[in-house]
């Protein structure tokens, strides 16, 4: 018993301090083609395809795992999730999940019908109805507001449940159906983006892109999203360099600058004969910037009278 008992030590004080297990973290999806999220859990079983069941803010909602998500990399900072996943569907709920995408899209093709009966100017989008049935919404677009009172008294009668129209903008509309970029990949609107950021033409000018629409808009006729991503990084490696017009004098000659180069903070510029020069960062910080002349001596040397002139 002795033996037993040595061998078998109470833990020692560091033991009792060891790190707790730390959450996993999953991008799920709450339809196949949905848009995906980032979700904690206290469950390490998780695989791609796994129905699980997600806290949302109108109740419970069955959802896909489409795989694993970056974990943890401080503590201090923690990890933003958008939904939490608390268990496994049930082998009914999951059954119940699958028939949810039928029911859909009956919907669907029923409130298209009655759009066609009442020939309301509006074009239906997507329709999402909650797993516990209490709320259906039909998502459309419309050049103007519709009058849709005639058709939510339809839809009401047919599903006996809450009916919310939504109207929504070529965006929305393009994040909800999907595709791909001209990048090839996903459409970062139906991937990954929880909110559209307000996009400029401005932010074009500064990356030095070709300002030609079809190659700065995205598949919904509007800005691309990603404009956005570098914008503010270009913005500020061009902060302290010299604009283009400016010029600059090195040795003993003078180069009007026609381009930045951002990116390896570099600077294209003609010199008096029309020669093209490059310069490295290393050199255009040791020339010597000609500063533009005041608007004041520019209107005395054309021969425009000064105030005091005026005077006399």
């Amino acid at each position: 018993m002795a033996d037993f008992q040595e061998q078998h030590d109470p833990p020692s004080a560091e033991q009792d301090l060891a790190p707790v297990d730390q959450p996993s973290y999953y991008r799920i999806r709450f339809r196949q083609q949905g848009q995906e999220f980032t979700a904690d859990t206290e469950l390490h079983d998780l695989e791609h395809g796994h129905i699980v069941i997600v806290k949302t803010e109108h109740g419970n909602e069955p959802a896909i795992v489409v795989g694993k998500a970056a974990g943890l990399v401080n503590k201090a900072l923690g990890r933003p999730v958008t939904y939490s996943i608390f268990r496994h569907a049930s082998a009914e709920e999951a059954e119940e999940y699958e028939q949810l995408a039928y029911l859909e899209k009956d919907a669907f093709v029923f409130c298209q019908k009655q759009v066609t009966a009442l020939d309301l100017p509006m074009q239906l989008v997507r329709v999402e109805r909650f797993f516990n049935g209490s709320k259906i919404i039909f998502y459309f677009t419309a050049e103007n507001r519709v009058d849709f009172r005639e058709l939510v008294k339809v839809l009401v009668q047919e599903y006996r449940t809450r009916v919310e129209m939504r109207q929504i903008g070529v965006r929305h509309e393009t994040q909800m159906i999907g595709g791909l970029g001209s990048c090839g990949r996903e459409l970062c609107c139906s991937s990954f983006l929880k909110k559209f950021e307000s996009v400029s033409i401005k932010m074009a000018k500064t990356q030095d892109l070709p300002l030609n629409p079809a190659k700065i808009s995205g598949v919904c006729n509007r800005l691309l999203c990603c404009l956005t991503y570098e914008y503010d990084n270009y913005r500020n490696m061009k902060r302290g360099m010299p604009r283009a017009g400016r010029s600059i004098r090195f040795d003993g000659e003078v180069y009007k600058i026609i381009r930045q180069i951002p990116l390896s903070g570099s600077l294209l510029a003609l010199n008096s004969r029309g020669e093209e020069r490059h310069f490295e960062e290393e050199e255009w910080r040791a020339a010597e910037l000609i500063q533009k002349p005041s608007p004041r001596k520019t209107q005395a040397k054309k021969g425009t009278p000064t105030k005091t002139e005026k005077k006399e």
